[in-house]
């Protein structure tokens, strides 16, 4: 329902008409939306947690772009999980639990990004004077606008266009 609709077509009536139930048997389980909202989180939050992720072929700067491929919608299943994170961003917003939440996740994605890039300064891939910390918030912060940016212009941005902006921004990481 996420995927489809986004967070605000995320009713306790339009997920009970999708399985076929009444709502009174959804709110069995979700006493509101909020609950809802915070399953789907969980299960989202499994699900990209134990997805198959790309295996680089040495650490530094190829664990860095495989790190940063893993999230770009580069097909119809990555779609729709980016839809779903992006409205998890709105829901956020008004709920303390998964905005905390979000900050964590932010916080433990940009750690794997940052030991991906002190291993890119130690082989001589990324400038050593360069602070790590910031690369990894660079990166990340790239890598997600253009997760927006292909979600609302997929035309313009197709999977092998996401991947080449992704290997200029790298080259230009790299060049300092």
């Amino acid at each position: 329902m996420l995927a489809a609709r986004g967070f605000g077509g995320l009713t306790l009536r339009a997920v009970a008409m999708s399985l076929g139930a009444s709502t009174g048997l959804l709110t069995h389980y979700f006493a509101n939306k909020r609950a809802l909202v915070r399953y789907a989180h969980e299960v989202a939050e499994e699900r990209t947690e134990n997805r198959p992720r790309r295996r680089a072929e040495s650490p530094g700067l190829a664990a860095l772009r495989a790190a940063l491929v893993d999230v770009l919608p580069l097909t119809p299943e990555s779609v729709a999980m980016s839809r779903v994170w992006v409205s998890f961003w709105d829901a956020a917003l008004d709920d303390p639990e998964l905005t905390a939440s979000q900050r964590t996740r932010y916080v433990r994605w940009r750690e794997r990004l940052q030991t991906s890039i002190e291993a890119a300064q130690a082989r001589g891939e990324l400038p050593a004077s360069a602070s790590a910390p910031d690369m990894a918030i660079r990166a990340a912060a790239f890598a997600h606008g253009l997760v927006v940016q292909s979600l609302f212009d997929p035309n313009r941005l197709p999977p092998p266009r996401q991947t080449q902006l992704l290997d200029d921004f790298l080259t230009n990481l790299s060049q300092g």
